[in-house]
């Protein structure tokens, strides 16, 4: 039997609520929501599942070389053709040989991950990395945008890992059971190629009965009798899932007690892993997850817990965005980069810049033993040039200077980001080696993230994240940035 043996779920710090909403458009069109989640601009699925990826694996005391099967799943990934998991691999430092899937096109995608790293650890996988992020988009006026959240979630899935959790006092989770059904519902929820945002024809009694059918057939094709404590059922607005409680066989109130919707908004593929994870962070110990896709279909896992599973999850939010900052933060009201001007880096250079960007790897000089970052060039102590001995920073460290980047100060490839998220810090920071590498820093220049400027103090405690960095010839550059420790 498969066993969840460690949880990350992740949602960006800004929130809108509907009263903002209404505000604007002297209406709100997601019943049952009364804020959600936005993404910051430096945000997209693959930072967002970046995020839950690390906690998950934080989680299961697992180092990222040990999985040897990894999926990622977004109804909207930031690229439409590109295989993300090769970029996320990286930046969790997986083997390059590990075996990746992508899953994206549904809302089901989550799920369809989830069950995939079953077949895979049925197979031949040892563990498995499900990480599943969304961040949907419609039209303003429209329900669904009103509706669209972000958020994330990860589970390092293991085979026969009960009896070594047990002995340690916890977990894991195991899905004992499985199920799927699929009907066609043309329309119900779609993105035409090309498009950005998604839609729906909006027939009310089409839409609810799609739902509730797929959702009640993938729930009668499961062969155990589920009657969880919890029902993280797929959630387009805060009003659906409880619809659907007579067809899932639970009650408003099991539906009620794994809800995210309501605080979170629509998360697209990531609504039901979401909803899972922070049902099993509140120690439910028998969970029913069921989600819907437009088409229409559906998949009813059923989850059985042992005692208390190892979750870490970041789903509180507290920066309240008005409406015209919300617009703002997504990049509708700002412009696009200027016309040249930035400073050019090729694709291929930036490529070789990934161990320092998205691993911190710096080098030790061989003669003064003091740490080079990028591990490159003449040591900057004593000047000899000479092979470095490879050492990865930590994440953590202090900050050493700082200074705010205001309207029309940043270099002009970080003009549009300015544009939409505002004044950003600018910061040298000492990040300290690993605690196997000595207690040495490294003084590297980096950009503030998720937190305002006045946030970042000289001598303040910092850690490392990764963010979109900018964008240059239609390629997305990903790299750390710094933000205060908690």
């Amino acid at each position: 039997m498969t066993a969840i043996t460690g949880v990350g779920a992740y949602a960006p710090r800004f929130r809108i609520t509907a009263e903002a909403f209404e505000e604007a458009w002297g209406q709100f069109h997601a019943a049952g929501v009364n804020e959600k989640a936005v993404p910051a601009a430096d945000e997209d699925a693959l930072t967002m599942g970046y995020e839950a990826a690390t906690r998950a694996l934080e989680a299961a005391d697992v180092d990222g070389a040990s999985v040897d099967w990894l999926a990622f799943a977004a109804s909207r990934p930031p690229e439409a053709e590109e295989d993300l998991t090769a970029r996320l691999g990286a930046m969790l430092a997986l083997s390059e040989s590990a075996t990746r899937q992508t899953f994206t096109g549904s809302t089901r995608a989550g799920t369809r991950a989830i069950w995939a790293g079953m077949d895979a650890i049925d197979a031949d996988s040892t563990t498995a990395l499900v990480v599943t992020a969304d961040a949907p988009r419609g039209d303003p006026d429209d329900g669904i945008d009103h509706a669209a959240g972000a958020g994330a979630a990860a589970f390092v899935l293991e085979s026969g890992a009960s009896e070594t959790h047990r002995s340690h006092g916890d977990g894991p989770a195991e899905i004992v059971d499985h199920a799927e059904y699929a009907t066609p519902y043309p329309g119900t929820r779609f993105r035409n190629t090309g498009e950005d945002e998604t839609q729906g024809l909006g027939v009310t009694q089409y839409d609810r009965a799609a739902f509730t059918e797929t959702i009640g057939g993938a729930v009668d094709g499961l062969e155990v009798d589920p009657d969880p404590e919890a029902a993280a059922i797929q959630a387009p607005d805060g009003k659906l899932p409880y619809r659907a409680a007579g067809a899932a066989g639970v009650s408003t109130d099991e539906i009620r007690a794994a809800a995210t919707v309501h605080d979170l908004g629509d998360l697209g593929a990531a609504s039901v892993p979401v909803s899972l994870a922070s049902a099993l962070a509140d120690g439910y110990e028998s969970i029913l997850a069921v989600s819907h896709g437009g088409g229409a279909g559906a998949d009813a896992l059923f989850v059985r817990v042992d005692g208390a599973v190892r979750t870490e999850t970041a789903l509180e939010g507290d920066d309240a965005l008005s409406y015209a900052e919300y617009l703002r933060q997504r990049g509708v009201v700002t412009t696009g980069p200027p016309a040249g001007g930035g400073a050019y880096v090729s694709v291929p250079s930036w490529r070789r810049s990934i161990p320092q960007r998205y691993r911190l790897e710096a080098g030790r000089c061989p003669d003064c033993g003091a740490l080079q970052f990028p591990p490159e060039g003449a040591c900057s102590s004593c000047g000899t040039l000479a092979e470095y001995e490879p050492v990865t920073l930590s994440g953590e460290g202090t900050i050493e200077a700082v200074t705010t980047i205001s309207q029309g100060g940043a270099p002009p490839e970080f003009a549009e980001q300015q544009a939409r998220s505002g004044d950003y810090a600018a910061a040298i920071v000492a990040l300290e080696a690993d605690a196997d590498d000595g207690a040495e820093t490294a003084s590297i220049a980096a950009m503030g993230t998720d937190a305002a400027p006045d946030d970042f103090t000289v001598g303040d405690r910092i850690e490392t994240t990764i963010r979109r960095i900018y964008t240059q010839e239609g390629v997305t550059r990903y790299g750390f940035k710094v933000r205060p420790t908690e």
